[in-house]
């Protein structure tokens, strides 16, 4: 519907004026109708007249189109348009735009580390990616959800000496010491114990960077035999059982997981061919790419000892997605403290694969705090652990039980992630995310249920005819057009489509949910006010209640929630 009136407005100036221009309608205070436009404010210069007589010539036009029920010219020049009620109504047949129809995109995100334990950072953007991902599909893109983690590296050097430290010597047999519920939380206080070490000690640094090195060599020889490579490949299955087991509890899925291991030597290999031809240099036995030639930094992309870095992982893993999916798009999800590195990995890959550069898109995400400046550790001391965040959200709404507590959670802690913009820090409250009143995932949840609790006693209503546009409009017209509350909820019911719309395109899933609070808000009013079971408009109002639940729940399925039924 709106995009036709854009189009019914960009020909009429094109007919009044003779000029192109590029509609667009907003959604203003229902009180002003429920479109409005500015058209005639830019278009007065250009045709010398003032802007109201502008919008009134073009109110002329559009007072013969049955589409809508009034135009009137507010302000300097402003056009309201109130939709008639039958074109009102049929708004609800929109569906959003298929714009990724027919295209291959990857999403890459939550990023874990064998060997580390996950943090919050990681639960964040599971749900992020999660709903961008939702996003997309339900644009019409064929999406594959990966993940990239450093099963090599200098992290994995510090684990492992520690580790070794730990069993007394490389004595794989002593793993099996280590009871399976502790095996996460050991490997991560080894990672301190190494780290520590490496900061504090230098025969200790000198023995970790000896480590590294035999963990690559490990990939070399395809070593899988030699006490050193059995307590590397036992404890990496950890870690992914771990991480299996988490994502499993969030209810996210990922189609592949790339290891730094796979695309290390594809990077390596990329930046030595690369080197001889100039787009890397060497500096002090290292390979570098000079990103002050282009406003940004210079990095080491192979270090001294001959080694990938982190850098040339990621171009390694950019051309690893490339050659596994040949995308239209792939877009990355990661913590801001790394916008300038990739700024420069992807300036470096701009060099000798310019397309692939160009359609990769790096989105990035602040911090999670917690509210009241409440210590962001767990027993580390430096950072929140993801199982501490649903912990906590558990134990907030420990009121729940069984299933109903499991889905209050995850939609709390998903929504509470969800309903801020993706960019700055993020203050997340416990207590508040499982609020039943208020801007939280519970309460939408509860506003769904309460709906399809009303829904459920009457059977007669079938789901084919549930909310569909014809069957209202039926029921319109036989009660003799709709009241005031009635068109206020069909209104907020039909913004849906344009939401989706914009937070897709935005790749900002806040969009999604600042309505579906504001739509059960318009709900709760309108049932406050109007009776539904039992009064003489009772068909037409449970049809409305219908489609009101079904929006509500497509929202939440596109944040990853639940809509329960019942709670």
């Amino acid at each position: 519907m709106k995009q036709a009136l854009e189009q019914v407005v960009a020909a009429i100036v094109k007919d009044l004026f003779g000029l192109d221009v590029n509609v667009e309608l907003t959604r203003p205070d229902e009180q002003f109708g429920d479109y409005a436009t500015n058209v005639a404010l830019q278009l007065a210069k250009q045709v010398g007249k003032n802007p109201r007589e502008v919008a009134e010539a073009i109110k002329s036009k559009l007072n013969d189109n049955e589409q809508l029920q009034s135009v009137e010219i507010a302000g300097p020049g402003f056009l309201n348009l109130s939709l008639a009620e039958r074109a009102l109504v049929k708004a609800l047949e929109n569906e959003p735009a298929k714009v990724w129809q027919d295209k291959t995109l990857v999403t890459e995100y939550s990023d874990p580390n064998p060997f580390k334990v996950l943090h919050v950072g990681h639960l964040y953007t599971s749900v992020v990616g999660d709903a961008i991902s939702n996003l997309l599909e339900n644009a019409g893109a064929a999406v594959h959800r990966v993940n990239f983690g450093g099963d090599v590296g200098l992290h994995v050097g510090k684990t492992m000496w520690a580790i070794i430290q730990d069993l007394g010597g490389e004595n794989p047999d002593k793993l099996a010491q280590i009871p399976e519920a502790e095996r996460s939380e050991w490997m991560a206080q080894n990672y301190v114990k190494g780290t520590q070490a490496y900061e504090e000690d230098e025969a200790a640094k000198a023995a970790i960077i000896e480590v590294n090195k035999r963990v690559y060599q490990l990939f070399a020889d395809n070593d899988h035999d030699s006490a050193f490579a059995q307590i590397y490949w036992t404890c990496r299955q950890w870690s992914y059982e771990y991480f299996d087991a988490f994502y499993e509890r969030i209810g996210t899925k990922f189609e592949k997981y790339y290891p730094e291991s796979e695309t290390a030597a594809i990077g390596l290999a990329t930046v030595q061919e690369q080197l001889q031809k100039g787009v890397f240099e060497e500096s002090d036995g290292a390979v570098v790419f000079d990103g002050e030639k282009y406003g940004l930094h210079t990095r080491v992309f192979i270090n001294g000892q001959g080694l990938p870095t982190y850098e040339a992982k990621d171009v390694g893993l950019s051309i690893k997605k490339w050659q596994d999916y040949h995308f239209d798009e792939s877009v990355i999800i990661t913590g801001n403290d790394i916008v300038e590195y990739m700024k420069v990995v992807l300036k470096a890959i701009e060099q000798f694969e310019p397309e692939l550069s160009k359609r990769t898109v790096h989105l990035t995400h602040g911090n999670v705090k917690l509210a009241g400046g409440v210590k962001m550790s767990s027993r580390k001391g430096n950072f929140l652990r993801a199982v501490d965040v649903l912990d906590m959200v558990a134990e907030a709404s420990k009121e729940l039980s069984g299933e109903a507590a499991n889905e209050t959670v995850l939609g709390a802690v998903k929504y509470a992630f969800l309903k801020q913009r993706i960019g700055a820090d993020l203050i997340f409250d416990p207590k508040e995310s499982v609020a039943t009143e208020g801007n939280s995932g519970p309460y939408l949840q509860y506003a769904h249920a309460r709906a399809r609790s009303i829904l459920s006693r009457h059977s007669e209503l079938d789901s084919e005819s549930r909310g569909n546009s014809d069957e209202i409009l039926n029921h319109v017209q036989d009660d003799g057009g709709l009241t005031v509350d009635e068109r206020s909820l069909l209104r907020k019911v039909t913004e849906y489509t344009e939401v989706v719309e914009k937070a897709t395109s935005e790749l900002m899933p806040h969009h999604i949910c600042t309505y579906l609070y504001e739509l059960a808000q318009k709900f709760n009013q309108f049932y406050e006010h109007n009776r539904v079971i039992d009064d003489e408009r009772q068909a037409v109002r449970l049809q409305l209640v219908a489609r009101y639940a079904d929006t509500l729940k497509n929202g939440l399925k596109l944040l990853g929630i639940t809509a329960p039924d019942r709670m």
